[in-house]
């Protein structure tokens, strides 16, 4: 997509702050989302705290696009504005940028809503470590390990579904002999033997995890 002119650009961030409806704010977001700017991730982000979920929706979806361009405005949220924070949660697993790590952490830990846990247990399986040297890399990887592991025993069944995947994520680029996909492994196996409260859908997620982790 070419480049939005300055003062197109302008307009559609107007659009947004001057929306009076629910259906007007959802189209502004839309557009706005669509220039895929820099520039735009601001108002992107104040669009989460107002309490619109299509808007919301859209707004998260124009922040992914953006990828490590809108991490800083997605941390610069007020901690307070729960509604806000929540589709941040959301934004920044899809973005998969590390400086989200602590939020995606506290997250998964602690959210009240099982929807905002889920989205924490996928990202942290999937931050992108890249850039990090070897021993930073192995840092972040074994505090994801530790909070994935301590969710293998989240009340709500989805979460732990996300659980078993981000395991499989986080520890697929490891040699078979790592310690940190043993780990997985036996948490994974857990999840696969499950009990009484653990649905079919969860053992069978868990076992392809276990299968793909094991293959050739």
């Amino acid at each position: 997509m070419s480049a939005v002119p300055p003062e197109s650009l302008a307009a559609r961030i107007e659009a947004v702050q001057r929306a009076d409806s629910a259906l007007a704010l959802l189209r502004a977001t839309q557009e706005l989302a669509a220039c895929t700017a820099p520039a735009a991730a601001p108002t992107l982000v104040e669009v989460l705290g107002f309490n619109n979920p299509g808007a919301a929706v859209a707004a998260v979806d124009g922040l992914i696009s953006l990828g490590a361009a809108a991490v800083e405005a997605l941390l610069q949220l007020d901690p307070e504005n729960y509604g806000a924070r929540a589709w941040a949660v959301r934004a920044l697993a899809g973005i998969g940028d590390v400086r989200g790590l602590e939020l995606l952490l506290d997250a998964l830990g602690s959210d009240v809503a099982a929807s905002v846990r889920r989205a924490a247990a996928k990202g942290l399986g999937q931050l992108q470590l890249e850039g990090l040297a070897a021993d930073a890399q192995h840092g972040v990887r074994q505090r994801c390990l530790g909070a994935l592991v301590a969710a293998t025993g989240d009340g709500e069944w989805v979460v732990r579904y996300a659980v078993a995947v981000g395991l499989e994520s986080l520890v697929a680029p490891l040699p078979a002999d790592a310690p940190e996909r043993q780990r997985a492994r036996d948490a994974l196996g857990g999840l696969r033997e499950g009990g009484d409260d653990t649905p079919p859908v969860v053992q069978r997620r868990a076992a392809l995890a276990l299968s793909r982790l094991d293959g050739p």
